[in-house]
């Protein structure tokens, strides 16, 4: 899982330029230019970064319990997969594990990956670490507000991605504000609750 990680990282790095040149911007123009949608965009590819490592631990996470490197679980268990799928397991030989993967892909490609409920039932998976619990006492944190605050940027993404960002309850719709403080504060939150669930997962 180490690539996973990395490429996370590497994921955040492209998010975090985005930042780096709203700041450099932001020195070289005016106010009569709205530089603010380059920080709605941070919100929302940190997110999808989120999305996607869970996505990818998942995966070969419920690989490596099918290859006996991880103990099943019961949510791997009850995982359910098509009789095409079956059909070419049947056929594969033991280590070949293609058809699965192919399988887990499909299954969970129109899944998102970003609820803190939905995180926990992917990582269920491949491993019965009680992630939520973990990640709280890693970071000094009551499990309800480390729910809650991945909650808030989750919505907060959605008004962007889905509202264009306005607040409906004034006239004319204007857009929620936005800074580089907010954006920064999110990523590194993150950023920080990824690599916790890497760490705690690893060790289970």
């Amino acid at each position: 899982m180490l690539d996973i990680l990395e490429q996370f990282r590497e994921n955040i790095r492209r998010v975090q330029a985005l930042g780096g040149l709203y700041d450099a911007l932001s020195q070289q123009t005016t106010l009569a230019l709205d530089l603010t949608d380059l920080l709605r965009s941070q919100i929302v590819m940190v997110v999808s970064a989120l999305d996607h490592y869970v996505h990818e631990i998942t995966r070969i996470g419920m690989l490596e319990v099918y290859s006996g490197k991880r103990p099943q679980t019961p949510a791997f268990l009850r995982f359910q997969i098509t009789m095409e799928a079956t059909l070419q397991g049947i056929a594969a030989v033991p280590s070949n594990d293609g058809w699965l993967d192919e399988e887990i892909r499909k299954k969970h490609g129109y899944l998102a990956f970003q609820h803190p409920d939905r995180i926990a039932d992917a990582i269920r998976l491949f491993s019965n670490c009680t992630l939520w619990i973990s990640v709280a006492s890693e970071l000094n944190l009551e499990v309800e507000d480390v729910k809650t605050e991945l909650q808030l940027i989750v919505n907060r993404r959605n008004q962007i991605a889905h509202e264009a960002d306005l607040d409906s309850r004034t006239p004319g719709g204007n857009r929620f504000t936005i800074s580089s403080s907010d954006t920064k504060r999110i990523i590194n939150l993150i950023f920080l609750k990824s690599i916790k669930e890497s760490v705690i997962i690893n060790r289970s």
